[in-house]
């Protein structure tokens, strides 16, 4: 099938290199000419595992096509998708502005029916306002041209979106008009072969579908955190807690690990959306505005324990972070934890001395040059003359670090596992201080 997709972000470039995998031809339209270049030159915007040579073996093919021509995308595609971003307004609502403006580009050039595809993750009647911005284009040519659009949200994993897209646990699709319907099913066809993960329902249904999923998460992430802290308090162990709770089928293992609190581009953003679009209809969703509460002050959390060992004060001294990114196998930072961190040390004087096997280039264009900023090439260089080290993102590679060559490099023997990773045992033998969220502390040996 013929595909056009809208936006060549993190979704647009997964979903276009998916769909093209699987034999479509698909059309990626951009309005940032630099980006287009780098995917036709053979680059690719975004770090995600596997999706440089998704893209370059159908790219080669000739399954797959980059233009900022959105005249040409509307001609080519029955399946317009449009994978936009919807960045937080200043309330902290979704920000339709780019997803209106391909509605209005889409009606300003389309000639026959076509399917208006809501990928990107937008607010309970956004389809509406989609569809009202195709017509008003429309009239303004004086023409009247069939078409439909369909929520269609989606749930990819940055560092395994590619499995997720692949191998689906459910395909939704919101619809009015049963043989849109059809067409997605058989635009889905490939990735819904073992058994039908395909579901449809009503429009509206489906775009709260997405902010529900992401707002439960997000719910389970803070909840952990928020009883890590009350373990600590009271003497428990959160780590043995979770191990008991998550044996309980009604709860599982999946979003119970506490740490540092949740970034990224979906759950931060989606929570304060649903909050917004429940305080505008008159209701005060209490739940909600605590799990971002309760999120925003686990952010903090790290560096009031690395204050507090050193006795609040931290001028001058120099401390390693491990992990950069939000989660790991992504370059993405948005609201990452290490942000909060490193902005909470340099306010208080002190020096980051940081390593992520793929976020570095991100911190640069984030942060620039700075003298209290040093990006280093590896995680054993980050150590050198810094006082303590704290681990920020969960990356395989520091699981199993070397916990002498640690003691031996910093100049406090301090280790803040930000993510509970580590065995405090092995550290605290080793000679360091190793201090968790919502475990019992070690003493040294």
């Amino acid at each position: 099938m013929d595909v056009t997709i809208f936006g060549s972000g993190y979704v647009g470039l997964v979903t276009g290199a998916c769909l093209a995998e699987v034999g479509n031809n698909v059309l990626c339209i951009d309005i940032d000419p630099k980006k287009i270049d780098l995917l036709n030159s053979g680059g690719v915007p975004i770090h995600e595992p596997g999706l440089e040579e998704l893209i370059k073996n159908n790219r080669d093919a000739g399954r797959m096509h980059f233009s900022t021509d959105a005249e040409a995308g509307v001609k080519h595609g029955l399946f317009q998708f449009i994978a936009v971003g919807t960045p937080p307004d200043e309330d902290g609502s979704a920000d339709l502005q780019y997803v209106l403006s391909v509605a209005r580009a889409i009606g300003q050039h389309m000639e026959t029916y076509r399917i208006l595809v809501d990928k990107s993750t937008v607010p309970v009647g956004t389809a509406d306002k989609v569809a009202a911005a195709v017509r008003e284009a429309q009239a303004a040519r004086g023409l009247s041209v069939e078409f439909d659009v369909v929520s269609n949200p989606e749930f990819l994993k940055e560092g395994a979106a590619i499995e997720d897209f692949m191998r689906p646990d459910r395909i939704i699709v919101g619809t009015d008009n049963p043989r849109t319907a059809e067409l997605l099913r058989a635009l889905y066809a490939p990735f819904n072969r073992n058994h039908d993960r395909l579901m449809t329902m009503d429009i509206r249904s489906a775009e709260f579908t997405k902010y529900a999923a992401n707002a439960m998460l997000a719910t389970k992430i803070s909840f952990m955190n928020e009883l890590s802290n009350i373990a600590e308090a009271v003497g428990a162990d959160i780590e043995k807690v979770r191990i008991g709770i998550g044996s309980d089928p009604r709860i599982g293992y999946q979003f119970i690990y506490p740490g540092c609190g949740y970034g990224g581009s979906c759950f931060p953003k989606d929570v304060r959306a649903l909050e917004q679009t429940a305080r505008g209809l008159g209701y005060d969703p209490q739940l909600l505005h605590a799990v971002e509460a309760v999120n925003f002050r686990q952010k903090e959390l790290l560096f009031k324990k690395i204050s507090d060992y050193f006795g609040g004060d931290l001028k001058g001294r120099a401390i390693t972070l491990w992990g950069l990114a939000f989660k790991p196998n992504t370059d993405d930072m948005r609201e990452a934890s290490s942000r909060v961190l490193m902005e909470s040390l340099w306010a208080a004087g002190a020096r980051v001395q940081a390593f992520d096997p793929v976020a570095m280039e991100e911190t640069r264009r984030l942060y620039g040059e700075r003298a209290d900023l040093l990006l280093a090439p590896d995680a054993v260089s980050a150590l050198d003359g810094a006082d303590a080290l704290a681990i920020v993102t969960e990356w395989s590679q520091f699981r199993s670090p070397d916990f002498a060559l640690i003691k031996e490099r910093l100049k406090s023997p301090a280790l803040f596992d930000g993510r509970n990773i580590l065995d405090g045992r092995l550290a605290t033998a080793a000679g360091l201080t190793y201090v968790s969220i919502g475990r019992l502390p070690l003493i040294p040996a």
